[in-house]
């Protein structure tokens, strides 16, 4: 059995590497595919094969897919482009022949109001249309997008945002990485669409009160109108169109879309789903540790 992990130069990618090695997968049945395979040299020295993948180049996924099993397809970063450049690795694993197609997707991708998941639901009829047999990772948010943040929050003194008291079913990369390694090493999943999310989805407003409580500093929930929240993204050095693409995602936040009801991560994971306070707090006493 041969598994790749598509976009392992990134974080998710990565994790899922790491997370197959860590599940006893031998390093020569595992792939891991990037654009710079510089990145993925740790991986070369451990056994693991390292190939280069370029979802705009299909020499690349030809060569990347051949022999593959089930491939993870780490969804692209390239915000207007992906439906295409995910389609390129579709249609290459599909002429590899493969078992199973992992993509990660969005919640409720068929259904989300986020602009973000345009592109996720067209990626997934591709799929769907494909004949490949697929799996759907629908994950929700990174805490990592707001424990990354943290020196920030600290910084200011608050958390500015327009999700209202919006639920959030964020979780860790590191969970959301287990769970993909599972789905790949597990028979009988073709067909699937996993919810995925944390146990305990949180709001804007109790993130900033575990912010306080972890660090000892008075951190404040800041909701603004969407127009100014996306002219405070500007103001922080965020391009125009990445910071109206996620000041786009507040309000769908507010109406839930990042809500994820069930349980399937941590059945996939077999354990809990680590809570955005234990999150908050590993980060703010790593933080705490770099400065002493």
């Amino acid at each position: 059995m041969t598994f790749v992990v598509t976009g392992a130069t990134g974080k998710l990618g990565r994790l899922t590497v790491e997370a197959l090695l860590a599940k006893n997968i031998p390093a020569e049945q595992i792939v891991a595919g990037g654009r710079d395979l510089t990145k993925l040299a740790d991986f070369a020295d451990r056994g693991v094969h390292v190939r280069r993948i370029d979802y705009d180049d299909p020499d690349s996924l030809h060569d990347a897919f051949s022999g593959a099993d089930k491939i993870l397809l780490v969804s692209g970063t390239d915000v207007g482009r992906r439906v295409q450049q995910h389609r390129n690795a579709i249609e290459a694993a599909g002429r590899a022949g493969v078992k199973l197609v992992a993509y990660t997707s969005v919640p409720h991708a068929d259904t989300t109001t986020l602009k973000l998941g345009a592109e996720h639901r067209a990626t997934e009829e591709v799929l769907r249309s494909s004949g490949v047999p697929f799996a759907m990772l629908r994950n929700s948010w990174y805490l990592e997008n707001y424990t990354e943040q943290l020196e920030t929050f600290l910084e200011y003194g608050v958390i500015v945002g327009n999700a209202g008291d919006g639920p959030i079913s964020a979780a860790t990369r590191a969970d959301y990485a287990e769970a993909a390694a599972e789905v790949l090493i597990k028979d009988g999943q073709a067909g699937k669409v996993y919810e995925l999310g944390s146990d305990h989805p949180f709001t804007m407003s109790e993130l900033a009160e575990q912010v306080s409580t972890a660090t000892g500093r008075p951190i404040e929930y800041r909701d603004l109108p969407t127009d100014d929240y996306t002219q405070a993204l500007i103001g922080a050095g965020l391009p125009e169109d990445d910071a109206e693409m996620l000041a786009d995602s507040g309000p769908s936040l507010a109406r839930g879309d990042l809500l994820v009801a069930g349980d399937d991560l941590r059945t996939l994971i077999g354990r809990p789903t680590t809570t955005m306070p234990e999150a908050v707090r590993e980060t703010a006493d790593a933080l705490v540790g770099s400065r002493d």
